[in-house]
């Protein structure tokens, strides 16, 4: 259920309403006033704050006024005295959901308010998500390649364990990641996701716990991080192979404890999320080198999840680029494109070494180059970085290793952008640190 704060001054009403509470299935903590009550907000994400207006030390319109700038998701309801509704009023402008007044006229009165405030979050919640998977392409389009994927993942959602996805640059482990938030219990609860390879360490460190005022140069104030704003939901941990040595530590001690601390501060606070992480790397061979802690790498893999990359799901290629051609002329304005005949034959036969995020640039290219509604090959392949017109006298299904596959994208991204490195790997989707692992290692191949 949900997580409440009651916050009285009268300890009787107070454990009264977290009895009537707990008798529902919520979690309940209790504050004696707003003092008190600032103290668990610092420590925990609620859903919903039951606070009386009249306390001693500090009243309720201040704890209104914290949790609207540190918690603007959590509910809150005021309780007042018959003598003081205006002020409840007042707080009501702040955001509040409602009030009660005292005494209470019965349990059932409580609950139907707590009731109604959840009720309301919870569709809040959900017209988020309904935004999100808007945007979202399904895992898959029935590639037999990616039926024991799709089970996998549907099966490992019930549940909180430890999910790891494992693919190339550019397989859907993002879309992966969501749709596991979305078959999982959690699913009404928020989704947070981080791209480890975006932010420097010290950036990163408090985009993940968040920091207290004077923490560093230019911390004006407390900030709350991404993983108390994922409280109650899902964790998504992209490119975890990009984390600093000094991160690694850190992360390892919230997944075996489950708790952390802001930069800068002592207060600690409860992870309450499901971790899914994802790499392009790989992370043994990393383990060898020492650049990846070993105890790390076996708390992240509970759940290893291995996603096929796109020249392996040739089912899934046309489909997939009807969507994203969909996606792409809306934002063109050109809602009527559509793909050739040839242009299906073509797109199914290219190995698309940079996966879907490659098919995206292609079809984005192509349809800025069609004259008319429809994309045929040649406006595939009618500009240099287009995906190589597939040659007669070679099989297209010729085997490769993903070593060479990988080494030619890297190469034709480089050839693009002059020998540009970091335009290479924005385009390839890894970060600057892979690029140049991965170059060394040619090199001495």
């Amino acid at each position: 259920m949900s997580r409440i704060l009651v916050v009285d001054d009268e300890d009787g009403l107070r454990e009264f309403m977290t009895e009537v509470l707990e008798d529902e299935g919520h979690e309940v903590d209790q504050a004696a006033d707003g003092v008190e009550a600032l103290a668990k907000l610092e420590a925990a994400a609620y859903q919903l704050v039951l606070s009386d207006l009249k306390m001693p030390r500090m009243g309720g319109m201040e704890v209104v006024r914290r949790v609207r700038s540190e918690q603007p998701e959590t509910e809150v309801i005021i309780l007042t005295a018959h003598g003081t509704v205006d002020s409840a009023v007042e707080a009501m402008k702040l955001g509040v959901f409602d009030y009660l007044q005292k005494p209470l006229d019965s349990p059932t009165q409580l609950r139907l308010l707590v009731a109604h405030a959840l009720e309301r979050q919870r569709l809040r919640a959900l017209q988020e998500s309904a935004r999100d998977r808007e945007a979202e392409q399904p895992l898959s389009y029935g590639a037999p390649a990616m039926t024991p994927v799709v089970e996998a993942l549907r099966k490992v959602a019930t549940t909180d364990a430890t999910v790891f996805l494992i693919g190339e640059s550019g397989t859907g482990k993002e879309v992966a990641a969501r749709t596991i938030h979305a078959w999982s219990r959690r699913a009404e609860g928020p989704y947070c996701a981080i791209n480890c390879a975006a932010l420097s360490a010290n950036l990163l460190e408090s985009e993940l716990f968040g920091h207290e005022k004077g923490a560093f140069t230019g911390a004006a104030g407390r900030r709350r991080g991404r993983l108390e704003l994922a409280a109650g939901g899902t964790f998504f941990l992209d490119e975890v192979g990009e984390l600093a040595p000094g991160l690694q530590a850190k992360l390892l001690r919230v997944l075996q404890e489950r708790t952390f601390e802001r930069v800068g501060g002592n207060q600690t606070i409860r992870a309450d999320v499901r971790w899914i992480a994802a790499t392009n790397r790989d992370l043994e061979a990393m383990i060898a080198d020492g650049r990846f802690r070993e105890d790390l790498y076996h708390r992240l893999s509970v759940f290893p999840v291995h996603l096929p990359p796109l020249r392996e799901r040739s089912e899934d290629i046309v489909p997939l680029a009807e969507r994203l051609l969909a996606r792409i002329g809306a934002e063109l304005g050109r809602p009527e494109l559509r793909l050739a005949a040839d242009a299906h034959e073509a797109l199914s036969a290219a190995r698309w070494p940079g996966n879907v995020r490659e098919l995206a640039n292609t079809l984005e290219r192509a349809a800025i180059l069609a004259d008319g509604d429809e994309i045929d090959a040649d406006n595939l392949f009618a500009l240099p970085g287009r995906p190589r017109r597939p040659s007669a006298s070679v099989a297209v299904d010729a085997p490769q290793t993903l070593g060479e596959l990988e080494r030619r994208a890297i190469t034709a991204a480089l050839e693009r952008h002059d020998g540009n490195r970091r335009k290479a790997a924005e385009e390839l989707g890894i970060g600057l640190r892979t690029l140049y692992d991965k170059l060394k290692r040619y090199e001495s191949a």
